[in-house]
């Protein structure tokens, strides 16, 4: 049978529509049963770089008719589908286990891991493109009020690694975390990104490095403050200089290294989120539906250290943090239509805080705003010499150190970012950021831009 004919054949008889209205379990077994000849066909298709015209046609329209399914599946069950994933709402679940329970539960809904483990080996540029099924899955659950918050609450838990550390680090003061440490000095913790073979860019294994970091800060009573830095770089272009970010690794995002839940949701939802609205810590058995539990969590005030640059998603981080140093020759920028991406909360943050006009300058014409510019102070709440950054950070951590900036903190954060605007934003960011990923434009935007910059696909982070 040709490859239309077969598509033919696969297609849902009556449509997507016809799946809803009977029951949770009817309609997945109605919808994982359409979905089977729909995958077939697609893996009966050489790999998407030897395809031809013709085949990735083929491809496309069996994609589109299965993510049809999908999502008037989730249009219907996506409550009933989280509270079984979650025994009842009663497990505390990441996005990956969540992805991984749905993909043994619902058979086509959403990539197995072997398949994503298969995917995850290939360049960007040759992957079927799978993760959109889990921006499908994650769209529906951030969008529902009640599986989505629980879900974001379940995000700001503390990590198992974090937990496992957590006496020692007590005890001592320090913990060594492969690409982060933490360093607790006079109840002040330092927790420096340390990757420095890509100038402090972030990849999967610096987002769990930072985000177990986060969670020791937050997690130890002798901690009173944070402060978040970049290490002093052996890299030959900034060597014996601290740096504060370069932004996402786009050596490892060209080469398929970079992932959907384990770097664009979880930093989103995971330590950045921790140090806007703090670390759950709470009975797991506590739906939380109420929303009360936003008040209980626990929260520090954090300081930004902003040495050499913070890029991409180095800033993206800085409208979370209480307060800002930054060395005057240090500089900002989001070049998100460079990398053909959409730059994390950024769009929803940035022009709260430095305005519409400056957020799109930054977002689409990739605009670099200088330390010293009367726009940083938008950005910046203090701007000094490089050899007082020391001195200045310390002092900002410790007026930081009082009481009350707690309670402060979260009446702040419900006025500036209510919880469920930040769900409903992650419901439609989630969705839009696995297309991107997946997109032509991307890697050829990464070719143009990065890749061919530096020479070659294995090239350092920018500078």
């Amino acid at each position: 049978m040709i490859l239309s004919q077969r598509l033919d054949a696969a297609a849902p008889a009556g449509g997507a529509r016809s799946l809803v209205g009977v029951s949770f379990d009817a309609d997945l077994a109605a919808m994982s049963e359409r979905l089977r000849p729909l995958v077939d066909l697609v893996d009966s298709l050489p790999e998407p770089a030897a395809r031809t015209e013709h085949q990735h046609a083929i491809a496309a329209s069996a994609h589109h008719d299965a993510r049809e399914l999908r999502e008037h599946f989730l249009a219907t069950h996506t409550d009933r589908l989280y509270a079984e994933l979650t025994e009842g709402f009663t497990l505390a679940l990441t996005v990956e286990q969540i992805a991984d329970r749905a993909a043994r539960r619902c058979p086509g809904l959403v990539p197995t891991p072997d398949r994503m483990s298969s995917e995850r080996r290939l360049p960007q540029r040759a992957k079927e493109g799978w993760e959109i099924d889990l921006g499908l899955l994650f769209n529906a659950l951030f969008g529902s009020p009640a599986a989505g918050t629980h879900l974001l609450r379940s995000m700001l838990a503390p990590t198992p690694q974090a937990l496992s550390l957590l006496p020692g680090f007590r005890s001592t003061g320090q913990a060594d975390l492969g690409l982060a440490t933490v360093t607790r000095r006079d109840g002040v913790a330092h927790l420096e990104l340390r990757n420095d073979a890509y100038l402090n860019a972030e990849d999967d294994a610096a987002v769990e490095a930072l985000e177990t970091g986060t969670d020791l800060v937050l997690l130890d009573e002798n901690c009173h403050v944070g402060i978040l830095r970049g290490a002093a770089m052996t890299h030959p272009a900034r060597r014996g200089r601290r740096v504060f970010s370069a932004g996402i690794n786009l050596t490892h995002l060209y080469e398929g290294k970079i992932s959907l839940l384990g770097f664009m949701v979880r930093r989103e939802v995971g330590y950045i989120s921790k140090y806007l609205r703090g670390l759950w810590i709470g009975d797991t058995g506590d739906t939380g539906e109420t929303g009360d539990w936003e008040m209980t969590t626990r929260v520090k005030p954090w300081v930004g250290a902003i040495d050499g640059f913070a890029i991409g998603g180095g800033m993206q981080i800085l409208p979370v943090l209480d307060r800002i140093v930054a060395a005057d020759d240090a500089w900002f920028s989001l070049p998100a239509m460079e990398e053909g991406l959409v730059p994390g909360v950024a769009n929803l943050r940035l022009g709260t805080l430095m305005g519409g006009r400056t957020a799109r300058q930054l977002i689409f014409w990739g605009r670099r705003v200088r330390a010293d510019e009367p726009e940083a102070a938008l950005v910046c709440d203090d701007v000094v010499a490089p050899d007082a950054m020391d001195a200045a950070v310390d002092r900002a951590a410790q007026h930081l150190d009082n009481p009350a900036v707690a309670a402060n903190r979260r009446m702040m954060v419900l006025g500036e970012e209510p919880l469920d605007l930040f769900r409903r934003y992650m419901a439609r960011y989630v969705l839009e950021q696995a297309q991107r990923m997946h997109s032509a434009d991307l890697t050829a935007n990464l070719e143009r831009t990065w890749i061919g910059r530096n020479g070659r696909p294995g090239g350092a982070a920018r500078s």
